[in-house]
This record gives structure tokens, C-alpha cells and sequence, in this order.
């Protein structure tokens, strides 16, 4: 936990913050927090700071906490990628989460067998719980929106240029495309990316990106595994702006 994260409801009255659970279990157990200990936190949706420890038992923990700093900048890209596995669902989360994407859009595809649509992991707490858990690790506060889309047609067709940003750069991953993923590009203006399964976009899919106005791009000859394929995208697209 690189960074404490508040939750409005955590606040009392008397401005100060108190935990417990998993956050409790963590200053105690892995940190060893005693009273007087200062931590970087930050506010879910607002603010980075400080928080002293003021009390802590078997319990709760009491602390006081004071924003001095906005959350990192977001990474300009949103996220369409094929729904994948459930335990690679959980670190596509992970990586999009902490590379800073605020948008992530999972959908079907021919490759993406239908019982991932019927996993645990895509209960709404179980998915808020991880992305909390990103935002930990990242040092970052602003949860990312999740939407979901069982009809890929339909999705590519109907929806995907209404939620693109005017001027947005737009690609699909493909191990056969010619072109590289443009280093940077989210620096300069908006990217909507589009991820396919781990065993690729189909023919028919790939035509339909490139009718609708999305170019192929790709990160060499071998095929990754979603998690990887995303954090590597996402990297490349960003490495300007983490300068």
C-alpha cells in the first residue's frame, strides 16, 4: 500500500479519519504503524497529503489527514479491450488502473468464450475492491469507469464513436499490422485503443475497426498474453508524458 486511501464515510465529525479491515490489518501488520506516524494518503476521487496516525488498537485506527496535492495526472487513452479471463481480467484492472486510465470499455468478441461474462470477478464490489487496490499501489485517488459491451457489432458500430474525444487518435492491436504503436501519442492528444483476446482479433473484426476508422497497429510478431499486451500498450502511448 503505497498510499492510504480515504473514503468520505471514513471521516467523523471532528474532521479526523478512522479504519479498519484490510487497511487497519495493513498499518498494523505490514507498516507496523504506532501513534505519530505520518503516511502518504489521499481521498477517493480528490485530493493527496499526509495523514498522521493518532490512535491505533486491535480495531480501528484514528488518524488526521490533510490534502495538500491533486492526484497524478490521468493517462489520455480509453480503453476497449476484449473481455479476457477472469483471473486476467482482475490484472488488465491492475495495469490500466495504474497506468493511469480512466476509461476502460470491455466487450465480446468471437475469441472471448461466453462464461467469462458469468464470473465472480465481474460483480460491481469485487471489481471496485481491485481498483482500490490499484490506486493503492499507484499513489493515485481517482477511480476509473468501467462500462461492458456483449454485442461486438453493435459496440464497434454504434457506440465506439460517440464515447471517442474529437481529434482522438484511434488503433487496434494486430501482430500482423505493419505500422508501431506511436510512441507517445497520448502526450498529444487523445488515444481510444482497442485490445483484442489473446487470440487476436478475427478477420471480420479487424475489418471492422479499420471501417470505422481505426488504424492497426502493433507491438511485434509475438503474441502476449492480455495483461502484458496492455501494460506494453499503454507504456508506448504514454512514455512522453511520464517524463
Amino acid at each position: 500500500m503505497n498510499l492510504l486511501l480515504f473514503e468520505p464515510e471514513d471521516f467523523l465529525p471532528d474532521g479526523t479519519a478512522r479504519i479498519s479491515g484490510r487497511r487497519l490489518k495493513q498499518l498494523r501488520e505490514v507498516i507496523k504503524a504506532a501513534p505519530g506516524k505520518l503516511c502518504k494518503a489521499g481521498i477517493l476521487n480528490g485530493g493527496v497529503g499526509c495523514a498522521e496516525l493518532l490512535h491505533i488498537d486491535e480495531a480501528e485506527a484514528r488518524l488526521r489527514f490533510e490534502a495538500h496535492d491533486a492526484p497524478p495526472e490521468a493517462l489520455d487513452v480509453t480503453l476497449l479491450c476484449a473481455l479476457p479471463r477472469p483471473l486476467t481480467f482482475v490484472k488488465v484492472l491492475h495495469s490500466a488502473t495504474t497506468c493511469g486510465v480512466k476509461k476502460i470499455h470491455f466487450f465480446h468478441s468471437a475469441k472471448v468464450e461466453k462464461s467469462y461474462w458469468q464470473s465472480s470477478k465481474l460483480a460491481t464490489e469485487a471489481i471496485r475492491e481491485e481498483l482500490l487496490l490499484a490506486l493503492e499501489q499507484c499513489g493515485d485517488t481517482v477511480l476509473p469507469e468501467l462500462f461492458f459491451h456483449r454485442r461486438f457489432r453493435r459496440f464497434v458500430e454504434d457506440e465506439v464513436l460517440g464515447l471517442t474525444p474529437e481529434g482522438a487518435l484511434r488503433i487496434f492491436g494486430s501482430p500482423a499490422a505493419t505500422a508501431p504503436v506511436p510512441v507517445g501519442a497520448a502526450s498529444s492528444s487523445p488515444v481510444v485503443l482497442a485490445v483484442g483476446p489473446e487470440g487476436g482479433f478475427n478477420e471480420f473484426e479487424e475489418r471492422l475497426w479499420s471501417d470505422n476508422g481505426f488504424r492497426a497497429v502493433t507491438l511485434g510478431r509475438r503474441i502476449l498474453r492480455s495483461e502484458f499486451a496492455v501494460n506494453a500498450f499503454l507504456t508506448v502511448l504514454g512514455v512522453a508524458a511520464a517524463r
